[in-house]
């Protein structure tokens, strides 16, 4: 496509340039190895490595939070290197911290082996130093992922026009879906036939994912769209510095969090909490796996309901129904007798985790859509990057708040005597979705608030201009 403008050129599919397809192409790669792998990240912290709760939920908040606020520099050295080298350093990173995840635990299983009945399981490494190995392995992952979240989405602002933006993020969000169910789909065939090991061997799934998008990106990604390429550190530093002084987008940004700490439930909670009230034999992937089904077949029918109303509107019907999705997932502990076969806690949660979905198409391609249109020319990677703060801030109260709940209200069943010892301490265990419904309906109220003075001030100028 060298040399083709980005309106017209021939290599164009449905008014969209071959560089924007590979990138959500690419994009569908890793999100599917980045989703297989956390919707069962605390679990494997837990089951495989061997780490409480608390310090479960913190290790993948801090993961989660850091490989969200990374984006903002990597942002910024991704518009100065190019796009293209970008997203194959991120790849090559990703597949040596997935393919790592995956070996350290197999190198250092005899530490963590113990008599079970007639057999030898794993059962982690309680005891063992050789647990914080994984933590470098953690680390290749955060850096790849900073800069595939900027880089992506930097690239669908650049090639996309004005008129068509909202269409193309629209695609790119139902691509990072199809992407987010694949990856976990895969997750309870392997947990069944594999027990506990299928935790570790999801990481070689998603190693194998990116290492498709690297050789998917080497072969066929190219674009010219790169005007902030070789900016200094100073011209770097001061476009940061707008971004951190813009009001209007940090205080959005602190709004948004509250949504995504519950949203961020579906992989710091979910899967604990429907385990240890459900049973072994519940599939939290799968329902987890609603969300991405969801997003994926309502997104362009929103996007396209919402199109002549203003992102901020969009954003706010959708704020408005995130603590519905709370409420039904704490009423399943609250009833007896199976629901359609299921358990209710399980039935609740995908009911929960639905709806959840359902206010994601509000919200989540609009909000991009908003921060891609206050950036100044050039600039859409360094600002797109500094978009995902929200999930800096959510990931690490979210996980933490989730790690303390879970040990409070629905502890390990493995840390009491008799599953009725462990039945009263978790009676209570809904309690944990009613904090999360406060936070929603403050966020949501916030978002009203938000949006009225926002459009005061828009008014104000316009009469003064």
């Amino acid at each position: 496509m060298k040399g083709k403008n980005h309106n017209t050129g021939k290599k164009e599919t449905r008014n969209f340039p071959r560089a924007f397809w590979v990138a959500n192409t690419v994009e569908l790669f890793e999100r599917a190895a980045y989703y297989g792998v956390f919707i069962v990240i605390t679990l494997y912290l837990s089951r495989i490595i061997g780490f409480g709760d608390i310090e479960a939920a913190t290790i993948a908040g801090t993961f989660s939070a850091i490989l969200y606020l990374l984006p903002t520099f990597a942002g910024a050295y991704a518009d100065k290197i190019g796009f293209r080298k970008s997203l194959m350093l991120a790849f090559g990173l990703l597949t040596l911290g997935y393919a790592g995840m995956g070996f350290l635990p197999t190198l250092f299983e005899s530490a963590g082996l113990a008599e079970y009945g007639d057999k030898t399981v794993f059962h982690g490494l309680e005891t063992s130093g050789y647990r914080y190995a994984i933590l470098p392995a953690m680390a290749l992952i955060i850096l790849g992922g900073s800069f595939i979240k900027s880089v992506i989405t930097g690239t669908v602002a650049k090639e996309t026009t004005v008129e068509n933006r909202a269409r193309g993020y629209s695609i790119f969000y139902a691509m990072v879906n199809i992407g987010a169910f694949s990856g976990k789909t895969i997750v309870k065939p392997l947990r069944e036939a594999m027990g506990n090991e299928g935790l570790v061997w999801i990481s070689y799934f998603s190693a194998v994912m990116t290492l498709l998008g690297l050789v998917l990106v080497f072969f066929m990604y190219s674009s010219k769209k790169h005007e902030g390429e070789g900016k200094s550190i100073k011209q770097l530093w001061i476009s940061f510095t707008k971004v951190l002084t813009n009001a209007r987008l940090i205080i959005l940004i602190l709004i948004i969090t509250g949504f995504w700490m519950v949203q961020h439930q579906m992989y710091a909670t979910m899967p604990k909490y429907v385990l240890r009230l459900a049973g072994e034999g519940a599939s939290p992937s799968w329902y987890a796996n609603v969300n991405p089904l969801v997003v994926f077949t309502m997104v362009g029918i929103v996007t396209h309901f919402m199109r002549k109303r203003s992102a901020l509107f969009s954003m706010t019907v959708g704020m408005l129904i995130m603590p519905m999705s709370a409420l039904f997932m704490a009423s399943g502990n609250l009833m007896s007798g199976e629901i359609l076969g299921m358990h209710p806690v399980a039935f609740m949660m995908v009911v929960g985790i639905a709806f959840q979905g359902f206010a994601e198409t509000f919200i989540s391609p609009r909000f991009l859509e908003y921060f891609s249109l206050q950036a100044p020319k050039g600039e859409e990677g360094l600002y797109l990057g500094f978009s995902h703060l929200h999930s800096f801030l959510s990931s690490i109260f979210g996980f933490v708040m989730s790690g303390v709940l879970l040990d409070k209200y629905c502890p390990n069943p493995r840390l009491f005597a008799t599953h009725d010892e462990w039945a009263k301490a978790a009676a209570n265990a809904h309690y944990i979705w009613y904090y999360f419904v406060g936070i929603a309906m403050i966020s949501a109220t916030a978002l009203v608030i938000y949006g009225r003075v926002v459009k005061r001030i828009d008014s104000k100028k316009q009469i003064s201009i």
